[in-house]
């Protein structure tokens, strides 16, 4: 284990992370499911992509940048042997790009079992989206619950589907501003909007599952540990001469891998005994309680209707029946190109 402390406006959280895990505990392969992985041409996805085409899936790669995201799907398949990984754009910035991305995907493909909401931004600058809104807020989660959003229906007429939400630690320290949530009114503060977007997440996972009782489809969020990936680029902990020459050291020891924080998403994706499990937190493979703040059903509620109309999502998207569900196993012509 390892103390992190966490700042969010000027008050610090001492909080426990757990920086062991090992190997996803479950042996599952996915032979004829689809599964799409968001941010995967790096760090976190790009493992996460690798080891569910190691296990027979069809992956989905969908990035910003189209010619990585086409080479980290031409080195997944050179090394997993697997052909049916593919690169599609897709940029969580864009409400135009994630509706294209999600058209496509609903016209084409058979089905999707798996979709895992893992592409991030980190205390980035205060840049806007697109569409006006603040980056970690847009990208983190508003591009996520549009585009989640948007296959509800793909999901659920692929049966027993999971949609998996990476979140953060960071959320502990999290306040959402359902009046400010852009920073429109308060100066900026990049740890502060990282760690709200970090507790929309988990807020998002809740009433989505919430949502989807009835159904066949699970939500689940979780933390993938503190990992050493491109996402903290925008940290300045590297141009700091305290934290790389007296920090850095501790820290490169404690971190894990790309490959080992990958873990939990390959678990939660593929694990049998999760088969049902919805609305839950998880700090790599174990199922644990979030902040308090992360709890609140009132507040979840509040945040997905904010959210809904943030990205002119009509509410009867979410609410439609469940179509028939489809069984695994059979490829289309559009899966096998």
């Amino acid at each position: 284990m390892i103390l992190v402390l966490i700042e969010n406006e000027g008050q610090p959280t001492l909080v426990l992370d757990s920086v062991s895990g090992g190997s996803c505990p479950s042996k599952a392969t996915i032979h004829g499911k689809t599964v799409i992985v968001t941010g995967a041409n790096t760090g976190i996805g790009k493992e996460t992509a690798r080891e569910l085409a190691r296990r027979g899936g069809r992956i989905i790669l969908a990035c910003r940048d189209l010619d990585k995201c086409e080479a980290a799907a031409k080195e997944i398949r050179g090394d997993t042997l697997n052909h049916h990984v593919d690169a599609r754009r897709l940029d969580l910035a864009s409400l135009t790009s994630i509706r294209a991305f999600a058209k496509k995907i609903v016209e084409e493909e058979e089905r999707v079992d798996v979709l895992i909401n893992n592409a991030a931004v980190m205390r980035c600058p205060h840049w806007t989206t697109e569409d006006g809104f603040e980056m970690q807020l847009g990208v983190n989660h508003l591009g996520h619950f549009l585009l989640t959003n948007l296959l509800l229906e793909k999901l659920k007429a692929s049966g027993a589907s999971r949609v998996i939400n990476v979140s953060s630690l960071a959320h502990v320290a999290g306040r959402v501003d359902l009046e400010d949530l852009n920073w429109e009114r308060r100066p900026y503060e990049a740890k502060a909007a990282y760690c709200q977007s970090k507790l929309a997440v988990v807020l998002f996972t809740r009433e989505l599952s919430r949502r989807l009782e009835g159904t066949l489809v699970t939500a689940n969020s979780l933390h993938p540990g503190v990992a050493s990936t491109e996402l903290g680029r925008h940290t300045g902990m590297h141009k700091s001469i305290f934290s790389s020459t007296v920090l850095g050291p501790f820290f490169w020891l404690l971190v894990k891998t790309p490959k080992l924080a990958a873990q939990p998403s390959v678990y939660l994706a593929v694990a049998p005994e999760l088969s049902g499990v919805s609305g839950k937190y998880f700090d790599a493979f174990r199922q644990k309680d979030p902040a308090p703040e992360a709890q609140d059903d009132e507040a979840a509620q509040k945040l997905w209707a904010r959210s809904a109309g943030l990205v002119g999502l009509e509410e009867a998207q979410a609410q439609a029946p469940a179509p028939k569900a489809v069984p695994p196993g059979k490829v289309t012509d559009a899966q096998s190109s």
